[in-house]
């Protein structure tokens, strides 16, 4: 049996510290990826006690139940599809998940305290992106106006002439609106 040379044994060590660090990265993606897809699922997103409150609403919703069985989830309209703005969303999101660990906003009480904030920073995310994750599944030039009714065509008409965006016209689709806090 022949044995290895010092020389084959110093060619081999990078060799299989490669091996090992290309086998460990395929894992890290992988496992990014799983945290990615899993972090976006409507059972983790209503796995938290404060979104609960607003889970029956989603339940009661439109995006919910639809005539045709598709359904819009948590993640098609509050996480983009493009890496880079998911990414910065899912930092963002930590704030959330860091209130719900402190308790801010863990019972309906405190939830709902908090809910004209939080729903405005949404809407102002979507009126800047204009309203991204909406267009990702309703598309203004596949519209049938045939079957919208005349003050809807008329509503979408006016609201494109003034450069409006769905979530100005369109909010409390999925969830209720909350109401605007008295002035102190």
């Amino acid at each position: 049996m022949r044995r290895f040379s010092r020389q084959n044994r110093k060619r081999s060590i990078p060799i299989a510290v490669f091996a090992l660090v290309f086998v460990a990265g395929i894992l890290a993606v992988l496992l990014f990826d799983y945290t990615l897809h899993a972090t976006s699922t409507y059972a983790f997103c209503t796995s938290c006690h404060s979104m609960q409150i607003t889970k029956q609403e989603y339940e009661d919703s439109v995006h919910f139940m639809t005539a045709s069985g598709v359904s819009a989830e948590c993640a098609d309209c509050h996480i983009p599809k493009a890496f880079v703005p998911k990414m910065i969303t899912k930092v963002i999101a930590l704030k959330d998940v860091y209130h719900e660990l402190a308790g801010t906003i863990d019972t309906p009480e405190k939830y709902e305290a908090h809910r004209w904030t939080m729903a405005n920073r949404v809407w102002d995310r979507m009126i800047s992106n204009d309203s991204r994750e909406c267009r990702s599944c309703h598309n203004d030039e596949r519209m049938v106006t045939s079957v919208q009714s005349e003050l809807a065509v008329e509503s979408h008409e006016r609201a494109r002439e003034k450069g409006y965006t769905c979530v100005q016209c369109h909010k409390g689709m999925a969830h209720a609106v909350p109401e605007e806090p008295d002035e102190e």
